[in-house]
């Protein structure tokens, strides 16, 4: 799996979520402790003996041949003041660790990291909070197979062919995704299911743990170029980076952007590089495949005529039918 898998804000704000609850747990520790040692002054004396243990150190160094006995010797000293505390706690109904902290993950101590490596409670808030994100900035809230619903193209038997196959597709692309997986190009006209089904890939996809990066192709490239131009927060290109790297881009609606030379160019290097990469994207599209020569590259049209699995949506808007119309 890509080892940049998320968004640097998504990462951002788990780290923060992370040293927020570190925090918090060592801070209800010092509480907790301080609470119960106000009860019990003996035990505020036997971490003294403890601190002046430690203290005592440092006299070590030149003591030569006696260093090792000196350095057992308070050790020793340590340990029994640290088992006295335990059996006042034990003795007033506490247990032996209970100014140790109680972190949300006892594999990291909420750190995020283990052996190395994210720890998996790092991992699944990655994941949560891209799915979060996911929600948030789609123009449905986060869209299933489960309510997708063919009868709305029944009343066209081609239609209901065509969109049963597109959603099996769409079904066994999300179930069996990795990264090898094709990139998916959906054209065909306003309210046929588009962004429902690239959603619903998304959510699965992300609980496979993959990172997803949906948007608006005018929202996205309006980002990379203000970051381009220097005209936003963020000027390092880590929009531009976030679309070249992430597990799945979906980029919604290409074609209702302003196109202008910019675009162009970011669109031709985003499929170039991420084919290149082995990298999936799923590209949804009003636009007749037939329009995309007068609005795009000839480049970019054939790279996705050759290398995109194509799937046309018929049908009789879905919105409309809903509303009545």
């Amino acid at each position: 799996m890509s080892t940049v898998a998320y968004s640097e804000k998504i990462y951002r704000l788990a780290t923060e979520i992370l040293a927020e609850r570190k925090t918090t747990a060592e801070e209800k520790a010092v509480s907790k402790h301080d609470k119960i040692a106000a009860k019990f002054p003996e035990i505020l004396e036997l971490e003294g003996r403890m601190r002046q243990s430690a203290y005592g150190l440092v006299k070590v160094i030149g003591m030569g041949e006696k260093t090792a006995e000196y350095i057992e010797q308070l050790k020793n000293e340590n340990l029994q003041a640290q088992d006295e505390i335990k059996n006042i706690l034990v003795s007033a109904g506490y247990s032996e660790n209970e100014f140790d902290p109680v972190y949300t993950c006892t594999k990291c101590s909420d750190s995020g990291f283990y052996n190395g490596k994210l720890c998996d409670c790092h991992i699944e808030l990655l994941r949560r909070l891209s799915y979060e994100q996911l929600c948030k900035e789609s123009p449905l809230q986060i869209s299933t197979f489960d309510d997708f619903d063919l009868n709305y193209y029944k009343n066209n038997s081609e239609a209901y062919d065509i969109m049963s196959r597109n959603f099996d597709f769409c079904k066994n692309y999300a179930q069996n995704f990795d990264t090898s997986v094709s990139s998916i190009m959906m054209f065909g006209e306003t309210g046929l299911g588009k962004t429902h089904l690239s959603l619903a890939i998304a959510g699965e996809v992300l609980k496979k743990g993959y990172g997803v990066v949906y948007g608006s192709a005018q929202n996205l490239f309006s980002a990379v170029e203000r970051e381009h131009f220097g005209r936003s927060d963020n000027p390092d290109g880590s929009t531009e980076k976030m679309l070249l790297e992430c597990d799945l881009l979906i980029l919604d609606d290409l074609g209702a952007e302003f196109i202008t030379n910019f675009t162009t160019a970011t669109l031709n290097n985003i499929i170039t590089t991420r084919l290149l990469t082995s990298k999936p994207t799923i590209i949804s599209t009003n636009l007749k495949m037939t329009e995309f020569d007068s609005k795009y590259s000839r480049r970019i049209t054939s790279r996705i005529i050759s290398e995109f699995r194509l799937l046309n949506f018929k049908g009789k808007d879905v919105r409309q039918q809903k509303s009545g119309y």
